[in-house]
Parts: structure tokens; sequence; C-alpha cells
């Protein structure tokens, strides 16, 4: 049994030899004795310790055991304590009667009988030992009942996250399998009515102007499921940790103006126009492909939800950082969506059906994390909304 775990008995009395007697009596490895001789020093220990029994004499000069039987019987820490009475007075006092009204479990005069004395206390610590021990249990079976709650719930969760995910994985497959069938049915046809035409001899359908749009229609078709795999591999190198990034001297203004003018024609055929506003050189430290990425997923979601009004693309100047600006004006992006978009798999439907697999945001964000900076929207109903890509021109990764 070790040392927290004994058994304290209190013993009072105000002659040293009484206490040193009543000690020596009741001396066990199973407990300490602790010695008071007087009623405030004894509780002073009460509020100290938990005993498993007080060993009062009855008569002692200041505050009798009486009276402190009572201050501890008034007060919840001492009040469960059992109390003997020790008493050098005759019987005829009728002490014993008042200190069973004062919540003695045993009155002992004096001369005491040492085979009694440690038969009752013997008793009264195997009670506390007991109390000891169901209390641990409960305790135990206490922090246990806890476990399993948090085991349960963790195990809830997990099943919960496992469902999201299975559901992912089925929602992601049927994506893929969308979006990769129109590119491949529009080849698979492409090559359908190429294979007619030589079956009929129709060389005309060949001429280097129908060739070069047949070229054409391949290269956007092929492009379209290029995009589409690079995309899962960058979410798959991003979530793995494996996504490399390298920094090299980039001035921005030049790079937005090539993005701009490459699609301007896509924005053409959706009847809208790019615009970017004139800026002073802005030169940093980015890899100028991922940079390029978020740019062309940005503009590309503005022409794609902008209902066909101008696309505006701007640069701004703050301090060590630059912010480039697309602004589209279409219809807006609800309150509830603005973190949401962002998320993997995750697909707007502002204009109609969704398109893609839903990771352009999701990796555009990862990017503009990867150089330090930020990626965030602002949006309102009817208005429009603004995507804004923030980057330290002194970036983090240091360019060779």
């Amino acid at each position: 049994m070790s040392a927290h775990e004994l058994s304290k008995i209190l013993i009072v009395d105000d002659l040293p030899e009484n206490l040193q007697a009543l000690e020596a009596l009741l001396r066990h490895d199973q407990r300490v004795i602790h010695q008071a001789n007087s009623g405030d020093a004894a509780l002073a220990l009460l509020l100290e310790h938990e005993f498993a029994l007080a060993i009062l004499d009855v008569q002692m000069p200041g505050m009798n055991g009486f009276e402190l039987a009572e201050v501890m019987r008034s007060t919840s820490r001492t009040r469960h304590i059992p109390i003997v009475f020790v008493s050098a007075a005759g019987r005829e006092l009728d002490y014993a009667f008042k200190g069973y009204e004062n919540g003695a479990v045993d009155f002992l005069y004096k001369p005491i009988d040492p085979g009694a004395v440690r038969s009752k206390v013997a008793v009264f610590v195997a009670l506390d030992q007991q109390r000891r021990e169901t209390r641990r249990q409960m305790l135990a079976l206490e922090r246990s009942r806890q476990e399993q709650e948090t085991l349960l719930r963790e195990l809830n969760q997990t099943q919960q996250e496992l469902q999201r995910s299975l559901k992912m994985r089925d929602e992601f497959m049927s994506l893929v399998a969308h979006e990769l069938r129109t590119p491949l049915n529009t080849l698979f046809l492409e090559t359908q009515m190429r294979s007619l035409q030589i079956k009929r001899g129709n060389a005309a359908a060949f001429a280097p102007q129908q060739m070069e749009a047949m070229v054409q229609r391949d290269e956007r078709q092929i492009k379209s499921m290029i995009r589409l795999i690079d995309d899962m591999l960058d979410v798959s190198r991003m979530r793995s940790g494996k996504l490399s990034i390298r920094p090299t001297q980039v001035e921005l203004m030049s790079l937005l103006e090539r993005i701009v003018s490459d699609l301007s024609l896509q924005a053409a055929t959706t009847g809208s126009s790019l615009t970017l506003q004139p800026h002073d050189p802005v030169s940093g430290c980015w890899d100028e492909f991922r940079v390029e990425q978020v740019i062309v997923n940005l503009l590309t979601n503005a022409l794609r939800y902008g209902g066909g009004q101008p696309v505006q693309v701007s640069v701004e100047q703050m301090g060590e950082c630059v912010r480039i600006d697309v602004r589209d004006s279409g219809k807006g992006i609800a309150p509830g969506d603005l973190e949401r978009i962002f998320e993997p798999y995750e697909r707007g439907a502002r204009n109609g059906e969704p398109k893609g697999l839903g990771l352009g945001l999701y990796i555009s964000r990862q990017l503009a994390i990867s150089h330090s900076g930020e990626l965030r929207v602002t949006s309102v109903a009817g208005e429009g909304s603004t995507f804004s890509l923030m980057l330290p021109c002194t970036a983090v990764p240091v360019c060779a």
C-alpha cells in the first residue's frame, strides 16, 4: 500500500504522555497517526488531511472534546469522520451520553483496554480502506465511461467521415466520367466523320483549311482532358505535400498582359471582354507557372459565371505585397457559399449546370498559400464578385 493510501488517524489530548502512549498502541504499517494537543491544533490538521477516525480526549483546556466534535459536525469536510471520545472522568458524570449526542460512534473510559482499542480502530481503518477502494473504483468506472464516450464519439465521427469520403469518392468518379465523356465523345465523333469521308473518297474534306479546323478542335478537346487530369494530380500532390514550387524572378504585369491576350478569344466567345488596368511593372519571386495557373483559373471562372459582362483585372501594390483583383459583373455568390467554393469538388452553379470537377478554386487557394499569400473573395448579389490574390513581393521560398 502506497503512502497516499494509508489511513490517517487523529488523536487529540492535552497531555503529551497520553498522546505517546496512544500512538504506540495504534501504530501500524497501514496507518499514519497525527497528534494534536489542543482543539485548535486538531482543527488545523482536519483542514489539511482526510482522517479515517478521530480519537478525542473530552477534558482539555480551551476547546474541550465535545466542543471540537460540535465544530467537526458543522463542517461538510469533517462531518463524516467517525469520533471516539476518551475520558478519565467517572461514569457517574454521564459523559458517554453527551458524547453520543455529539455524534460519537463510541466512548472509552481511561484506563483504556488496549485490545478493545486496537479492535475498534481496526474496524474503522477497514471501513476507511473499503471506502477508499470504492471511491477508486467509482473514479475508475467514471474514467472508463468517459473514455468509452470519447471513443464512441470518435468512432461515430470516423464513421461519418468514412461515409462522407465514400460519398465524395462516388461523386468524384461520377464527375470525372461526366467531364471526360464530353471531349472523348467529341473526338470519337470526329474520327467517325473522318473515317466516313475517307470511305467515300471525299478528299475535299481534308483540304488544308478543313484540316486546320479539325486539328484545332482536337487540340481543344485534348487540352480539356489534360487540364482535368492535371487538376486531379495537383490535388493529390497537395494532400501528400509533394507539390513543388519553383520560384524565380517574375515581372507580373507582362505575365498578366500575356494571359489576358491568350484568353481574349475565349472571352469573345462568351460575349464578354477582358480588360487589364494599366500599372507600373511589379516584380516578385514566384513560381511563374503556378501564378499563371491561379490567374487563368480566376479568369476562366469569371468568364463562365460573369453572364457575358466585361471582366476586369487590376493590380495594386501594397507595401511588400501585391494584390491582383479579378472582377466580374455576374449574379454574385451567396454569403453562405463564399468559403464553400474553395473546398475540393465544390462547384458553383451560378449560370445553370455546374461545370468542371470543382477543383480550380481549391487548387488556386492552396497555390496562393504555397507562396505565403492568400486568395479571398468578396461578392454582392446582383453586382458580381471580386477574387483577390495577395502575393508577397519577397516570397518565403528564396529565389535562386
